[in-house]
């Protein structure tokens, strides 16, 4: 009996055995990735892994908070303001459901944020108090031809009374010769109308204002359509405002309706933290450029206006001191243009655009002088017609006045992407862009950060329009201005295109945020599901070992021309002392984020004196991140440092 249970255990190891290799056999290719997996996670977690690539790591956001970040702002507090508004979801838009969140890095918590109007594609920038402007945003999603329902356009309002303006909420009917009835979409004011003496016996002539309001027919169908130029009555108005008070319109139809703007404009208090509303702009802006000025005064360019259309140069002024806003130089320009204060009154566009607008207009890479209100083209890229969706970044130290610009693609949904990247000097006395090194593969969407060590780095992005295709580039890179040369970086978990932003974090690290990809597979047969997960990098120099730290050792508040004070550890070993302005990114453009090299000293108390530039074109009036960095490349912590007006 005992030799047969050894033979049957035998017969049964056996069985087993080959069961096993069976299983094996059939399961290989997930067996191999299994271990591919286990070896990827124990290769990227080694401490000389990271001291050379760095490492990638996911924030611990809970539900309730999560949200469709559009756009991503690093406030004094440390915190970030993440907005969504409707977050290019429709139905939130319908509903009012307008989101944003508050999150502070250093802690990892959350706070909702009441929001007060559809900031999804506003503009955004700095304050010289702190404060965050946040101009324009979503007043109507686009409508695709054939799901148009009512006949719609742009419907002039005129005023022919010299003595009273008048106002028109939301809602009002405006009665074609025919019959037919439109409803304004929005509230409208039209001005008094214009009295111009003629020099004939006092009299005077009276030329009629207008102002600009889209409608939509009562009636859903073809009925609503119209082709010809005629005159419509306001319903409720009789006698003579009946006569002085009229709509004009010449187009009115069923054909695609784009994304509209709102004029609103609202400052976010980081130590309140809530939104104020200002004055409104004068013009509606979707996918606007704010730009700082040396002043501390914002330009506001571009977007899309109240009726869908790229708003034909009327450009303006925000001023935080009356928080009031005033007509600024006329200049056409794309959606989303990344402009760059490079000098008092002077701003350098580098062609890189986030969207609408035609392909032979406003898309010339140039230098604009505001005080003259003329443009100086700078040429010499490769492929000038692929800058849409490119990033563009002021390399650092910002006193080089250097511009990067890295991929991009065609116009709209053209397939065309490119992998060049170039570099303007905009010191040389006839600036022009010379190639740099190129990027890996063709990409469009990336994200350009400034590091405090003097490098750029870059990471995610899509060859294809949105990430068609499933062609989002899992890989970052960090540029070296002094070296001219890309260096390989950790491989990020998560894929970004569209909607996506990145900032520099005060302790040095880079928070990745947002992507909103058209699809979800290679086949384009499934819809794409938008990126809530932050991803945090933390650069090579965040696992040397040693890091050096610095307190303010005087004041916090400086004025140009004055020193910063730090006391460290160990100054006789600190090389540069870097002045870092909070990025405001939206769209993979960054138009606030700048350093800016200090010079220093080393006193004998064992504290530095770093003195901050007299040229507020080069460190425009606000809060900045004061880094030290060892001889390593090792950067501290920022302390933060308010440099006033």
């Amino acid at each position: 009996m005992a030799k047969r249970f050894e033979r049957l255990t035998t017969r049964k190891t056996l069985l087993g055995t080959a069961a096993v290799a069976v299983l094996v056999t059939v399961n290989a290719p997930a067996v191999t990735g299994f271990a591919k997996h286990v070896h990827h996670h124990w290769e990227i977690n080694r401490p000389e892994y990271k001291a050379r690539y760095g490492h990638w790591s996911l924030a611990s956001l809970p539900d309730k908070y999560q949200l469709n970040s559009i756009h991503a702002i690093l406030l004094h507090t440390g915190k970030v303001l993440l907005i969504a508004g409707s977050g290019n979801n429709v139905k939130q838009f319908d509903g009012g459901v307008f989101k944003s969140t508050l999150w502070d890095p250093a802690t990892d918590t959350f706070k909702k944020i009441d929001t007060p109007a559809d900031l999804f594609c506003g503009g955004h920038a700095q304050l010289p108090d702190g404060k965050v402007l946040v101009a324009g945003g979503t007043a109507r999603y686009e409508a695709l031809e054939g799901d148009v329902k009512r006949a719609g356009g742009a419907m002039l309002v005129k005023n022919e009374d010299p003595d009273r303006a008048r106002s028109f909420p939301k809602g009002t009917l405006f009665r074609s010769p025919s019959g037919i009835e439109y409803r304004s979409q929005f509230a409208v004011r039209v001005p008094a109308a214009k009295k111009t003496p003629t020099g004939r016996g006092g009299s005077v002539k009276v030329t009629a204002s207008e102002a600009r309001v889209f409608v939509e027919a009562v009636e859903e169908g073809p009925l609503g359509i119209t082709n010809t130029t005629e005159q419509y009555v306001i319903d409720g108005l009789k006698g003579e405002d009946a006569d002085n008070l009229y709509g004009i319109a010449n187009k009115l139809g069923l054909d695609k309706k784009d994304f509209q703007g709102i004029k609103d404009a609202y400052e976010f208090d980081p130590v309140a933290e809530k939104y104020t509303k200002v004055a409104s702009m004068s013009e509606a802006r979707w996918y606007p450029t704010l730009t700082t000025l040396s002043d501390g005064r914002v330009l506001a360019v571009s977007g899309l206006d109240d009726i869908g259309q790229v708003v034909p140069g009327k450009n303006e002024i925000y001023d935080p001191r009356t928080k009031t806003w005033s007509k600024a130089p006329t200049r056409y320009f794309p959606t989303y243009p990344s402009l760059f204060l490079t000098g008092k009154g002077k701003i350098f566009y580098s062609g890189s655009n986030a969207g609408y607008g035609p392909a032979d207009k406003g898309r010339t890479p140039g230098l604009w002088d505001l005080g003259t209100n003329t443009f100086t083209p700078v040429g010499g890229l490769k492929n000038p017609k692929v800058l849409e969706t490119s990033s563009s970044v002021l390399l650092p130290p910002a006193q080089e006045k250097k511009v990067m610009v890295l991929g991009g693609g065609g116009v709209g949904e053209s397939r065309a992407a490119t992998s060049r990247t170039a570099i303007v000097d905009l010191d040389a006395e006839r600036p022009s862009f010379t190639t740099g090194p190129s990027l890996p593969e063709n990409t469009r969407y990336l994200n350009s950060v400034i590091l405090p060590d003097d490098t750029v780095f870059t990471t995610g992005g899509s060859q294809g329009y949105r990430g068609k295709g499933a062609s989002d580039i899992l890989k970052s890179r960090i540029y070296d201005p002094a070296r001219n040369t890309f260096t390989r970086a950790a491989t990020p978990g998560v894929g970004r295109n569209y909607h996506s932003e990145a900032l520099l974090l005060p302790d040095g690290r880079v928070a990745v945020f947002g992507s909103d990809p058209l699809f979800s597979d290679k086949a384009d047969s499934r819809p794409g599901r938008f990126e809530q997960r932050v991803e945090v990098f933390s650069p090579p120099y965040l696992h040397q070992g040693h890091r050096p730290k610095s307190a303010p050792a005087g004041e916090t508040e400086v004025e140009h021309g004055d020193e910063i004070v730090l006391r460290t550890a160990d100054p006789a070993h600190v090389s540069r002392v870097r002045l870092l302005r909070p990025g405001s990114a939206t769209h993979v453009t960054d138009f606030d984020q700048r350093s800016v090299a200090l010079e220093f000293t080393r006193r004998g108390d064992g504290t530095l004196a770093a003195r901050v530039p007299d040229d507020a074109a080069l460190v425009p009036p606000g809060w900045y991140m004061a880094v030290v960095i060892d001889e390593q490349g090792v950067p501290s912590p920022a302390v933060w440092v308010h440099v006033s007006l």
